[in-house]
């Protein structure tokens, strides 16, 4: 088992509580298998619990209470889309990814640590009008415009969209803005969760979808 670095163990109690068990059986699995599977790359191994792991489970600190579904676009690795179901088990998740090889991976996670996800193969422009969320989730997908394209017809009047970002978001959401008010993105927020839990924090950018926004104006990918 992929050990838990003793210094990150305190925020990784806070944010799995007694699901850490089954975290340290992903973490375990994506060590194993993630390079050889084209998952992540070798070099990510020895950080994978706090780069990885706990830089995703901090998004659920973004996650209202109230949430109850909750889709995972482009999730590859299961980042954060595996990460955040453990941490939530209350939660129904739904991780959403195109490529097969990525897809049967995922199934095969859920297989194995028994999370109960939907693991849907296909684009997200695909499930446009078919299927929608209170929260999407993405994680190191597409610059924030094309990312809006893709994910905020999947959000749910007043729902959110939750955008890992980097030391661009503030960038992205300036570039961003034009698209955002057309596909009924209102409200972008950058926060920064795990400051003096992790050394580098996880930024968040947080767009809501206003409640009966105008379809007709919508962008499409």
């Amino acid at each position: 088992m992929l050990p838990l670095p003793e210094s990150l163990r305190p925020s990784a109690e806070r944010l799995f509580t007694d699901r850490l068990e089954l975290a340290h059986r992903f973490a375990s699995m994506l060590a194993e298998q993630g390079p050889e599977r084209g998952l992540i790359g070798p070099r990510e191994v020895e950080r994978l619990w706090e780069r990885h792991i706990l830089n995703c489970a901090l998004m659920t600190d973004a996650i209202g209470p109230d949430v109850k579904t909750l889709a995972d676009v482009g999730s590859g690795a299961g980042l954060p889309g595996v990460v955040i179901a453990i941490a939530r088990p209350d939660l129904d998740v739904t991780l959403i990814e195109t490529m097969q090889r990525r897809a049967i991976w995922l199934e095969e996670v859920d297989a194995e640590l028994g999370l109960g996800l939907e693991v849907v193969r296909s684009r997200a422009e695909d499930l446009h009008g078919v299927r929608s969320f209170d929260v999407v989730t993405a994680r190191a997908v597409a610059a924030l415009d094309k990312l809006a394209r893709w994910t905020l017809p999947l959000v749910a009047d007043d729902g959110a969209l939750l955008a890992m970002k980097g030391g661009s978001a503030a960038e992205e959401v300036v570039k961003a803005d034009k698209v955002l008010r057309k596909m009924g993105g209102v409200d972008p927020r950058i926060a920064q969760y795990g400051a003096g839990e992790v050394e580098v924090p996880t930024t968040v950018v947080q767009v809501r979808r206003r409640a009966q926004a105008t379809r007709k104006g919508e962008v499409r990918g």
